[in-house]
């Protein structure tokens, strides 16, 4: 209600009201004018006319107004829709990936399931909608991609005291909603301190060349156990999916050393390969001659020693003849040597009993005759034998020997040889 309206004390023409120059609004005016725009709201236009007093003003009897009664059905009509909307804020609806939490006075009251539900309406009860399947990250030592590191989170100190630059990603599920809400203030924060905490520990325990080559797997692995036992031991009510390994490798203030340090590692396994080879192709090789040379001495061994044991029985045998008969042993011993040591002789000289005779026996020509053969084998008469002078063939060198061209002898024939002569001595 404007101040300058008619109204508050100044009435037209100058005209006072209530005997003063300016009094308090009139009371019975703005029941009028409330009743008024009352009326305006609702679209009633009946009602009688009150009457005026003190001045006379006809405006107030042109006002419709309404009476109490009427007033009183348009408060309980606002009730009525204030109230269906109350009870009607108390729908909520659950995805099949989510589920609701419903709290009474700020206490959790309980966990419902997907679909339509309802409760009773603020401030008595209030709910909360968690997704429970979607897969929430966390990211530690890098933001985004693994060129945006944070050096802060990233860089950790191993066990032989080399620092590393290690950037990973935690996944993980809410696998009790009313832990994740009520446990901890913050339980996202919690993840991430978690996170860092235990890789730390994992990688403190190990060397840098196992957290940077062959041992990411594991370290991925122990991580997430460890991370795991701590989000429990807080009752948070989170799962960890996984923990994905985006990238480990030194400072790169140290990059190059590094990489040098790397070449040469590689050298030296490259030349150990390479040694390695060539022992499995040099040791077999000389196994097997060395086992060769063994089983070749231990033959050798084995068969002087059966030569010995043969020629000691063979001596003792003969020992045994010779105690019996010795004139007859002795000849025939000298008689198997001198067999022996001709068998490997072409020719033999024998010096016949006379001087300046000496008997030559062609035996090599024999021998070859003996071979192309194929008559009888014919004896030769020693006694046929021509006895060369030595003086005459030492005069004449070139001259060839005369001698007897017979048939080739066998070893009945030089026996028979050998005995003749023998008797001749």
């Amino acid at each position: 209600m404007s101040l300058n309206d008619h109204g508050w004390g100044n009435q037209p023409g100058g005209g006072k009201r209530g005997g003063g120059n300016q009094g308090p609004p009139d009371l019975e005016e703005l029941w009028r004018d409330f009743n008024r725009r009352l009326s305006g709201l609702f679209g009633n236009k009946g009602g009688g006319s009150e009457g005026g007093g003190g001045g006379g003003d006809d405006t107030g009897s042109r006002m419709p107004s309404i009476s109490p009664r009427q007033f009183g059905g348009g408060v309980g009509i606002i009730l009525m829709l204030v109230a269906v909307v109350w009870l009607g804020s108390s729908f909520y609806i659950v995805d099949a990936s989510q589920r609701g939490v419903v709290l009474q006075f700020g206490r959790f009251k309980e966990t419902t399931e997907p679909g339509l539900r309802w409760r009773l309406p603020w401030p008595i009860q209030t709910n909360e909608i968690v997704n429970v399947t979607g897969v929430r990250t966390v990211e530690v030592g890098y933001r985004g991609s693994d060129k945006n590191k944070v050096l802060k989170e990233a860089l950790m100190l191993t066990d032989d005291e080399n620092i590393v630059n290690v950037q990973f990603a935690v996944q993980y599920l809410l696998s009790d909603p009313q832990a994740y809400l009520f446990n901890n203030r913050h339980p996202d924060d919690a993840v991430m301190q978690a996170a860092e905490t235990a890789i730390r520990e994992v990688v403190g325990k190990n060397k840098m060349d196992f957290v940077l080559y062959e041992g990411r797997d594991q370290i991925a692995a122990n991580t997430q156990k460890l991370i795991q036992e701590i989000l429990d031991r807080y009752k948070t009510g989170i799962l960890v999916r996984s923990v994905n390994m985006q990238s480990t490798q030194p400072p790169e203030q140290v990059q190059a050393a590094f990489d040098d340090a790397v070449k040469a590692g590689q050298d030296r396994e490259r030349q150990k390969n390479e040694g390695q080879a060539y022992a499995n192709d040099v040791i077999p090789r000389a196994r097997g001659a060395a086992s060769r040379l063994m089983e070749e001495a231990t033959g050798y061994r084995q068969r002087i020693i059966v030569t010995a044991e043969g020629d000691a029985s063979r001596f003792k045998q003969i020992l045994t003849e010779y105690s019996k008969a010795p004139e007859v042993t002795r000849s025939r011993m000298y008689l198997e040597t001198v067999q022996q040591v001709y068998a490997n002789t072409s020719k033999v000289m024998l010096d016949a009993k006379g001087p300046g005779n000496l008997l030559y026996l062609p035996l090599d020509k024999l021998m070859q005759a003996a071979g192309a053969a194929t008559a009888a084998p014919v004896t030769v008469d020693v006694a046929a034998v021509p006895r060369v002078n030595p003086a005459a063939a030492a005069a004449t060198p070139d001259a060839p020997p005369q001698t007897e061209r017979t048939a080739p002898g066998d070893a009945g024939a030089r026996g028979n040889l050998g005995s003749r002569q023998r008797g001749e001595r």
